[in-house]
Formats: C-alpha cells, sequence, structure tokens
C-alpha cells in the first residue's frame, strides 16, 4: 500500500500544526496570496496515493455566488463569512474511498495551516451540489465534504467561540478510552506505547464529525497497532435517513493521516496492511479497519 514518505513534509512539525489548526469560520476580507495558491497547486501535485489506493482528487474554488445560501441548509456551516475559498474533493463512492479521502484532506488541510491558512471541514451532502458542478464530479464519485479556507480574522465573533464551546471541539477523550493493549480490556498509557506516544497523541488530537473521535486502536504483543471504528450508537441509521454520507469513515482517514504523519516525522518507519489482530468476538459496534506495521 502506498504511504506519505516525505520527513516533514509541511516545513514545520506535525505536532505543532496539529495543535495550531482549530476550526476558521471567520475570515480576512483578502485574497490568498499568489505565492500562497501556487504552494498549494504544488501541494496537491505531489500528493500520494492515498493507503487503500482509491480515487481521490481534490481543487480549489473561489467563492461561487450562491455559497453562502447553499451552506445556510447545513446548520453552522452557514455562518462561515469572507471565505477566500473552497478545498472541495471527491472520492470513489465505498467506504475505503472514504477513509482515503479524510486521509489525504487531513493532509492537505495542514498543510494550509503551516501556510497560516485558517480553515472549517464542512461536512454534508454535497455530492448534488454547485460544489459537484464546479467539479464535474461523476455518478462514480461523492463529494463527502469541502473546506472552507482564507486568513483568519484578527478577532474572531463570539459565535465562532460559541460554536466551539456547543460543539466541545477543544475537548478530547483521554487515552484510556482510546488505546488498548493485546485486547480492549486494557487501555494503554502514554508510558506503555513506547516509540509511538507521540503518533498516538496526535491521534487523540485529530478532528472528527460532531467531535465524535471514533478511532480505537489497540496495541498488539508484536507492536502492530491496528485500528477499529468505534460506532456511535444509531450513527449509521441516522445518516442513512438524513440521506447523509458516513463521515465516521472519514474521521478514520484523518486519524490514519495523524499517526503516520507523525510516525515518519520521528523516523519510525512501517505500512499500512489489512491484518486483523485475532481477537474474538470483536466488541460491539467495533469495527475493523487496517493496521500499522511497524517495520
Amino acid at each position: 500500500m502506498m504511504i506519505l514518505s516525505s520527513v516533514k513534509p509541511f516545513g514545520t512539525p506535525v505536532m505543532n500544526l496539529i495543535r495550531k489548526r482549530k476550526s476558521v469560520r471567520t475570515y480576512k476580507k483578502v485574497a490568498i496570496s499568489p505565492e500562497d495558491q501556487d504552494g498549494i497547486r504544488k501541494f496537491l501535485a505531489g500528493l500520494p496515493k492515498p493507503p487503500f489506493g482509491t480515487q481521490v482528487r481534490f481543487q480549489w474554488m473561489a467563492p461561487g455566488q450562491d455559497d453562502a445560501q447553499m451552506l445556510k441548509g447545513l446548520g453552522t456551516y452557514g455562518f462561515i463569512k469572507n471565505p477566500a475559498g473552497y478545498m472541495a474533493g471527491a472520492c470513489e463512492r465505498s467506504e475505503k474511498g472514504l477513509q482515503d479521502f479524510g486521509y489525504l484532506m487531513e493532509t492537505v488541510v495542514l498543510h494550509l495551516t503551516g501556510l497560516g491558512i485558517g480553515t472549517c471541514w464542512l461536512g454534508g451532502t454535497f455530492t448534488k451540489s454547485r460544489f459537484s458542478e464546479r467539479m464535474k464530479a461523476t455518478e462514480q464519485e461523492w463529494i463527502p465534504a469541502v473546506v472552507s479556507a482564507g486568513y483568519p480574522a484578527e478577532k474572531a465573533r463570539i459565535f465562532d467561540s460559541w460554536v466551539r464551546k456547543g460543539a466541545g471541539s477543544d475537548k478530547r477523550k483521554p487515552w484510556s478510552e482510546l488505546f488498548f493493549r493485546i485486547d480492549f480490556t486494557r487501555s494503554l498509557d502514554p508510558g506503555g506505547a513506547g516509540p509511538f506516544s507521540d503518533a498516538l497523541e496526535a491521534v487523540r488530537l485529530a478532528p472528527s464529525a460532531s467531535n465524535r473521535q471514533p478511532w480505537r486502536i489497540l496495541l498488539s504483543d508484536g507492536g502492530d497497532l491496528h485500528f477499529f471504528l468505534q460506532r456511535s450508537s444509531g450513527y449509521e441509521k441516522k445518516t442513512k435517513w438524513a440521506g447523509m454520507l458516513d463521515l465516521q469513515q472519514a474521521d478514520m482517514g484523518i486519524a490514519m493521516s495523524h499517526f503516520e504523519l507523525q510516525a515518519r516525522e520521528a523516523g519510525l518507519s512501517g505500512s499500512w496492511v489489512a491484518q486483523a489482530p485475532g481477537i474474538a468476538p470483536v466488541p460491539e459496534q467495533k469495527q475493523y479497519v487496517i493496521t500499522w506495521k511497524p517495520r
């Protein structure tokens, strides 16, 4: 499987970018500079194939006249103010496509953070939207999310702080709820994670839809790290009823991106493989996704 191979691909320590990035909904009324636009284009052109090898493509878009009206139907996303543009992405219609989408889009988001550009993930039903038309998305593609972008306003609106507080965006689950060793009855602490402590902390700090943090990681006796999706109760039925995509699959891709970028920056080599741990039965609502196999 293809992997991100560059060390420090952003010119800034990955953890610094992860800690710095927060959802920005209010931007300065200025365009992205030509230098930064050139940097974005070059970065997009150099993206590798994602872990599952599905087709994912991205397009930088200037704001459209009807964007604000369309976003009003998506809750707080309708309150994005003065975006300089949007990063849109299309992926193959499959669970793995959504995971690969999240993996690559979060890598792009961190690159934008390194350029001093603020972002906000906007997940919703974009497959039949103006964004889809502008991307010329095919019937075999989904547009799971777009990312608004621009230089952050010097002073965020009170509304922005209210949204962050209401969503619990600054809160993260403790290690004891996210990371385990051998089986899911034994929690893993940073001291027991060895060289992967920082990479797992990078996962813990990752963004997710509604801040549900659905990733669970199991460290085996042999040192493999198995990634599981912890389903939120009723989530699948709710999203299908609302006609929305399964964004928790994209969340898993975001977690994988954070883990790998930090691991590689620390000089830890490895690869993504499909090798589920031999534990039976797998606890309810946990779905195996992929394994990081150190080398």
